[in-house]
């Protein structure tokens, strides 16, 4: 069985071969691979993996076949019929009986479903819904703020309403990739609808996803959290709610004066390229502007932590040092954040949206609420804050949980199952 995957990024097991600097962000990647390749002659099978990078090249290691096509991921909203002509040499090479593609976020999906045409023998998995996440991006947001052009958004061509039109167009190639292809594999009843909308016919696969190893080691631990701390993991755009966290912090903080909030990735507010060079003014987006108008308005000045990118190991020494981990996206499929922090067995605040429902039981494993409604974010937060009893018993639930989702011996299984069904289709 020959399966060829086609990724969004560069496997780190390939980089830490060749010496290179990569991300960990899609951490499930790295799981599944590591289980395949390690009972790959029980399975029979023979793995390739290709991905974006800056030339075309082939390498064997340890006896995967890693092939490399050009793709601009700056602008994925264009489609680039070039990687079609690549893509094709590399299933000529490798003769894949079947293709397995990561996401439909960028346009190597759709070259991959046209490069390969077999949609019998291909395979999507999806990752966010770009249609669903175009619908939802500017939620919550003032109509000045999504219209808001600063500098930065005018030179870029990246103001909000633009972001949102980029994930319009990336939504119209995800549409035509799935109604190319017979199999999907997916985790949430939110998926699953999502992607029958568009290809009634399509055979649905569940196959979880495996975490990041680091995060089935140890437990949250109460007495080593910093009280009253917040964890948000993400917040450089609209679509993960760090407006409505901002928003919520002045009632939180009217209970828990001394309360923080920590958020990683991107930030918005300072910092960033040239930071030294260019100021603040010339360099922030309207999104950016927006933030740092909440946080000056609502005095939040000093309880506010921007965290920059963090590694695996620090993003859990983050999980494991807060008091609880929020997640306010106005959409999500199955969120990795929320996914590691219930893993680690800590207190999760979320939103009831798209496929957070089929993760994280209300009032049993956390506590779930409306999107945009601040009010009930806030509510939640000093739940757990106040009822520490009661916070124990929810994130107890969510590692019981989040340890059956996220089994790694299980979702191998399924993925094995999967592949073999794909096999005897057709």
């Amino acid at each position: 069985m020959r399966v060829l995957w086609v990724c969004n990024i560069m496997l780190p097991a390939y980089a830490e071969e060749k010496g290179i600097s990569h991300s960990d962000r899609e951490g499930w990647l790295s799981g599944a691979y590591a289980r395949i390749k390690k009972h790959r002659g029980a399975d029979n099978v023979t793995l390739g993996v290709c991905f974006p990078a800056d030339v075309n090249t082939k390498e064997v290691i340890d006896g995967v076949s890693f092939y490399t096509f050009t793709e601009n991921l700056r602008t994925p909203e264009h489609y680039d019929a070039s990687i079609e002509t690549r893509l094709r040499e590399i299933i000529n090479d490798f003769q894949p009986d079947m293709v397995h593609i990561h996401g439909t976020e960028f346009p190597h999906a759709l070259a991959a479903v046209r490069a390969f045409g077999n949609p019998e023998k291909t395979i999507i998995s999806i990752q966010g819904v770009c249609a669903e996440i175009a619908k939802h991006y500017l939620d919550g947001l003032p109509e000045e703020v999504c219209n808001t052009r600063t500098f930065r958004d005018k030179v870029r061509g990246d103001a909000l309403s633009d972001q949102k039109r980029k994930f319009e167009q990336r939504a119209q190639h995800e549409e035509e990739a799935l109604k190319g292809v017979k199999h999907v594999a997916g985790r949430t009843a939110f998926d699953e609808a999502a992607v029958k909308r568009i290809n009634p016919d399509i055979t649905y696969h569940k196959v979880n996803e495996t975490l990041r190893p680091c995060f089935y080691k140890g437990s949250w631990e109460a007495l080593e959290a910093m009280p009253h701390s917040i964890f948000l993991s993400q917040g450089d755009y609209p679509l993960k709610g760090f407006h409505d966290v901002l928003r919520a912090m002045p009632k939180i903080l009217e209970e828990f004066p001394d309360t923080q909030l920590y958020v990683a990735g991107n930030s918005l507010i300072g910092g960033g390229d040239y930071s030294g060079f260019v100021p603040l003014p010339f360099r922030i987006s309207g999104y950016g502007k927006y933030l740092k108008r909440l946080i000056a308005q609502n005095r939040l000045g000093d309880h506010v932590t921007m965290l920059g990118k963090l590694s695996a190991e620090e993003m859990k020494a983050r999980y494991l040092n807060s008091n609880v981990f929020v997640l306010a996206s106005s959409i999500e499929n199955s969120p990795n954040a929320l996914g590691e922090a219930m893993l680690l067995g800590m207190p999760c605040v979320a939103t009831a949206t798209g496929g957070i429902v089929s993760l994280m039981e209300s009032g049993r494993e956390g506590l779930l609420y409306t999107p945009g409604d601040v009010d009930a974010l806030a509510e939640a937060v000093i739940q757990i804050f106040s009822e520490k009893v009661i916070a124990l018993v929810y994130a107890d639930n969510a590692q019981k949980r989040a340890r059956v989702t996220h089994d790694a011996k299980e979702n191998e299984a399924a993925l094995l199952q999967m592949y073999h069904a794909v096999m005897k289709d057709g």
